[in-house]
């Protein structure tokens, strides 16, 4: 090649080379977006930012403050999103979930039949489906979740052996939507508890694809560690009173080698005091926890996670548009609730006026007519402050207080510098009707849009 002919061949790759520099930086969006509102909820102090903006640089937030101010510092080619008199709130964080279970209560016949007959029938057919199939489940569920403004997702059990890792991993990657899951692998339980009578020549295997046994101290340690092998995030436990202090406190302290909290389910005051004395992080349910106990969790720094899932028959009230019920299960019922809401209703003032760290969570396991799971999870938010919790708490504990319990509070619960930029907003003003958060019209994860109804 001539010394013409290589010079010629230059000017042509420097050319192309500029063009499609040129090409690439007319086409790519700018990495920063601007969003405003009327107004900005910050959960932890209270206080109301009006007129409020948000800017937005590469997933993160990077500035708030008036708009007027913020505007300035935005680059001139930011993307502007005006989400004119809404509200905006940090993304809410599901302390309590179960993403890969969506169980159809069984006819009352069905249901009598069996030991824990409404949750037990269900949860069998799930453990025999395909994995890939309740994976696929998982993913429209989770899509749900963030789709109702729920941006960060504690999965705890009831997932197969790795269905929320492998969830949480397709999520991060991009391939599905939904929240960021912190994802806790099989559930720990000792035997005898969820289901029971099971055929046993099928037993092992069936409880092996869902749980994790406990039977003495080193098959405890043995647990965590099998946990700790599919990358889990946090490790749940399920309490009940064939669990021993030193069981239970085997697998903190393992779990607690490798950086990992430990989420334990207890319901009975028996299995509450076990998880107190045992070290937990947090203790799930906790429906029978008396004065003494919650006091106990609060010197302890033990984060109380309240689950008002069936709170005045939420639950039951969904059966009721699938299951005909006879007269004296409508009778019981009737009964039942008015008593379980005034025992709720006593562990919520309980919880406000002892002083104890608490966040909220869903328990969603359960398919809802008429709601998508994002929608059946805000409804049981809602709950609480039916319950006699003031909405302001309610929105800290699926928040700032949910964030902190997770151990995230660097990256979620608030909207402040440094943090992801995950976003919901809501029409009207949520402290004064905490049902607004049943009806997001706004939600942004990590800088992306992912649900606007509001703005342009």
């Amino acid at each position: 090649m001539t010394a013409m002919n290589r010079n010629a061949h230059r000017i042509i790759a420097l050319s192309a080379s500029a063009l499609i520099a040129g090409l690439t930086t007319a086409q790519s969006p700018s990495s920063s977006t601007l969003i405003k509102a009327n107004r900005l909820l910050d959960p932890r102090s209270g206080n109301v930012l009006s007129p409020a903006a948000v800017l937005i640089a590469d997933g993160k937030i990077k500035e708030v403050g008036p708009p007027t101010q913020v505007q300035a510092h935005a680059p001139n080619d930011a993307r502007t999103i005006d989400l004119g008199s809404a509200t905006l709130l940090p993304g809410l964080i599901d302390g309590h979930t179960h993403l890969l279970l969506n169980v159809v209560r069984p006819p009352q016949a069905e249901s009598e039949r069996h030991e824990n007959g409404n949750f037990a029938p269900g949860l069998l057919l799930a453990i025999v489906e395909s994995p890939t199939k309740r994976a696929l489940m998982g993913a429209r569920l989770a899509r749900e979740d963030l789709e109702s403004g729920i941006t960060t997702a504690r999965n705890l059990g009831h997932s197969g052996i790795d269905g929320d890792t492998e969830l949480r991993d397709a999520i991060k990657a991009g391939h599905v939507s939904g929240p960021r899951i912190l994802a806790s692998g099989r559930k720990i339980i000792t035997r005898g508890d969820y289901v029971q009578n099971l055929n046993p020549a099928l037993a092992d295997n069936i409880l092996e694809q869902e749980f994790l046994l406990i039977d003495g101290t080193d098959r405890a340690r043995e647990a965590v560690r099998r946990n700790e092998f599919q990358n889990v995030d946090v490790i749940k436990v399920a309490a009940d009173e064939n669990l021993t202090v030193p069981e239970l406190a085997a697998a903190i302290d393992e779990a607690h080698r490798k950086h990992l909290k430990v989420a334990v389910h207890a319901v009975d005051k028996t299995s509450i005091q076990t998880a107190i004395d045992a070290g937990a992080d947090s203790i799930e349910h906790g429906n029978e926890a008396t004065d003494a106990q919650v006091k106990q969790m609060r010197d302890k720094h033990i984060f109380f996670d309240l689950t008002p899932t069936n709170y005045e028959g939420f639950l039951r009230k969904g059966a009721e548009k699938m299951v005909l019920f006879s007269a004296g299960s409508q009778a019981a019922f009737a009964s039942s609730v008015t008593h379980d809401k005034q025992q709720y209703d006593l562990l919520v003032q309980r919880v406000l006026k002892s002083g104890v760290k608490f966040s909220a969570g869903s328990d969603m396991c359960w398919f809802y007519p008429g709601k998508t799971r994002g929608e059946a999870s805000t409804a049981v938010f809602v709950n609480l402050h039916q319950a006699g919790m003031p909405a302001l708490d309610v929105i800290r504990a699926i928040t700032t207080n949910a964030a902190e319990m997770l151990g995230w509070q660097d990256r979620i619960g608030a909207v402040e510098p440094g943090k992801f930029a995950d976003l919901i907003a809501v029409a009207g003003d949520p402290v004064a009707d905490i049902s607004e958060l049943e009806r997001v019209r706004f939600v942004m994860k990590d800088g992306q849009v992912i649900r606007n109804d509001l703005g342009h």
